[in-house]
């Protein structure tokens, strides 16, 4: 017997019923709100679908299953039309890219995406994450191929392996698609809302994201305020939603500084907060210093964190108060700080040093050294000079430049701040020993 050609209108609206599981007014909807599936028509006016209809269909409730709505698998379907990315066939929900086999797995769609990126190419990269997100739920797509690649185009640029540039331009396109999917997912089934911020200064965003779109997509109604959020447009954002939980996510030292002060006045206004971010995991003592619920180490962890709140709210943890002589030191580290950099950049440039990098290394340094005090913990530095080092070595630069530097500063640190700068001058001092020596 002969194969039925998967384009002939050979189907009625029964046969199809049968074999998608659909009610006759679901297809019927579809096809006149949406354009698809675009069955022919008998001599008496009746539907007639193709093969290819069918396997459409059948395509469009798998997306479903999924957690898309009708109307953007409908756009998912013909956008992957348009680009000539997937057709259906018999056997097969999808046809895969050029040279591809169907037993590919997400890795290699992983290192088509990486490679894309790393060549600029816009274009084909947005290929790569479309077939995936064709062939895998959005949950796979996020972790284990937009997540995983920035993660490693990041090492890669921690080993200057990868330029800042191609690091940038990657993170912009994953961050951009994955706007789009929390755009596109349904609405809020569940009571409570949920405000989700980075704290000023934090520009890295991903992390949240992807909670943000897990949260969304699991019904939560979660409002994402976005990147480098100062404190008081958080208070106002909170006086306005009046949310059920705040989430904030620091990856870096100085942004774990801004998130503890926002936590402060969260703190003080009784609103929950739950927090986490790389930081955290890095330096876990820091998570004794904010008062709120850590999210935990991975996003399965914060996902559970988040929903167990949401259902049974708990009772804030307290923090770990901040000796008083960190504060102190810091109002008194602010105070000099001019005239400590200025005396460093005398110093240094008569040595050769460049001014750009001078100014850019000491904008730097000194918001480590106040997310430290901060904190309450000069040795919170420790973990932050061991990467710089580490960076430095790999971008090949001179291994001597930053033990320079440190001493330096420790000199000027030693000159310029006086017995209420002590933490700051107790961690400099190893740095000015070892230069005497």
């Amino acid at each position: 017997m002969s194969q039925v050609n998967s384009e002939g209108p050979f189907f009625n609206l029964k046969a199809v019923v049968r074999q998608t599981g659909l009610s006759p007014d679901t297809l019927r909807a579809w096809e006149r709100r949406y354009g698809l599936p675009a069955p022919k028509r008998s001599s008496g006016g009746h539907r007639l679908y193709s093969r290819r209809d069918i396997e459409t269909i059948q395509w469009l409730i798998a997306r479903q299953r999924e957690g898309l709505s009708i109307k953007r698998a409908v756009e998912l379907w013909f956008q992957l039309e348009a680009e000539g990315l997937v057709v259906p066939q018999p056997g097969a929900l999808v046809r895969p890219l050029a040279g591809w086999g169907m037993g590919e797995t997400i890795a290699r769609l992983r290192e088509e995406w990486m490679a894309a990126c790393l060549a600029y190419e816009e274009q084909t990269a947005e290929q790569v994450l479309t077939q995936a997100f064709a062939v895998y739920p959005p949950e796979v797509v996020a972790t284990e191929l937009l997540q995983k690649a920035v993660a490693a185009i990041g090492e890669g640029w921690y080993r200057g392996e990868v330029t800042v540039q191609q690091e940038h331009f990657a993170s912009a396109l994953a961050v951009r698609r994955l706007e789009s999917w929390i755009q596109s997912a349904p609405p809020p089934s569940r009571s409570g809302r949920i405000l989700a911020a980075c704290p000023a200064g934090e520009l890295h965003v991903i992390g949240l994201l992807l909670l943000t779109l897990f949260l969304r997509r699991r019904g939560w109604g979660v409002i994402y305020l976005g990147a480098d959020v100062p404190t008081e447009q958080l208070e106002t954002a909170v006086q306005s939603v009046q949310p059920r939980l705040v989430i904030l996510a620091a990856q870096q030292l100085p942004t774990a500084g801004t998130l503890w002060e926002a936590a402060q006045k969260l703190q003080s206004e009784r609103v929950p907060l739950a927090y986490g971010g790389l930081v955290f995991n890095r330096i876990p003592r820091l998570r004794g210093r904010i008062a709120g619920h850590f999210l935990g180490e991975t996003l399965d962890a914060a996902l559970a964190t988040v929903e167990s709140f949401m259902a049974v709210p708990r009772p804030m943890p307290e923090a770990e108060p901040i000796p008083a002589g960190y504060l102190q030191a810091r109002e008194h580290y602010q105070e000099r700080q001019l005239l400590l950099e200025s005396d460093l950049i005398q110093t240094l440039s008569a040595g050769g040093m460049a001014l750009s990098d001078l100014q850019r290394a000491n904008q730097e340094l000194s918001l480590r050294i106040g997310a430290a005090l901060t904190l309450g913990g000069m040795e919170l530095l420790d973990a932050e000079i061991a990467w710089l080092e580490g960076m430095l070595s790999h971008h090949r630069r001179s291994p001597g430049s930053l033990d320079t530097y440190l001493q330096a500063y420790g000199r000027a640190v030693q000159k310029h701040l006086d017995t209420r700068g002590e933490p700051i001058k107790a961690w400099f001092r190893r740095f000015v020993e070892t230069a005497e020596k």
